[in-house]
């Protein structure tokens, strides 16, 4: 097994960095978010909904339930989460690209090896 290694050492270290790369790559553009783009139909249509909403609630509008204490907890959660995944990305296409470089370094043969 130690002698496949060695005697593929380059074609390995290509191949895993190639993948880390495109992976991390891949990665960014999926866990980008895209932006939501709304029209000025829709745009009205939310706002005269939202009045309507506001009309048949009446007095009750005046009565907001306070946010409860855990949401805090979960925004930090999912903030923490979502950088995560950036170090996560960033770490993968940084070790993919070391591993490309590495391969292509051309190494100083020995005596014994010639």
């Amino acid at each position: 097994m130690k002698e496949i290694f060695i005697k593929n050492k380059i074609i390995i270290f290509r191949t895993v960095g190639a993948i880390m790369f495109l992976v991390g790559l891949i990665m960014l553009f999926w866990t980008d978010p895209k932006e939501i783009v709304l029209s000025e139909n829709e745009i009205a249509a939310a706002n005269i909904a939202r009045m309507e909403a506001k009309v048949r609630s009446g007095s009750s509008a005046s009565k907001q339930v306070p946010k409860p204490d855990g949401s805090t907890f979960v925004e930090e959660l999912e903030n923490n989460q979502k950088k995560q995944e950036e170090q996560l990305i960033i770490l993968s296409m940084l070790f993919g690209a070391l591993l490309l470089i590495y391969s292509f370094i051309p190494k100083a043969k020995s005596d014994s090896e010639k």
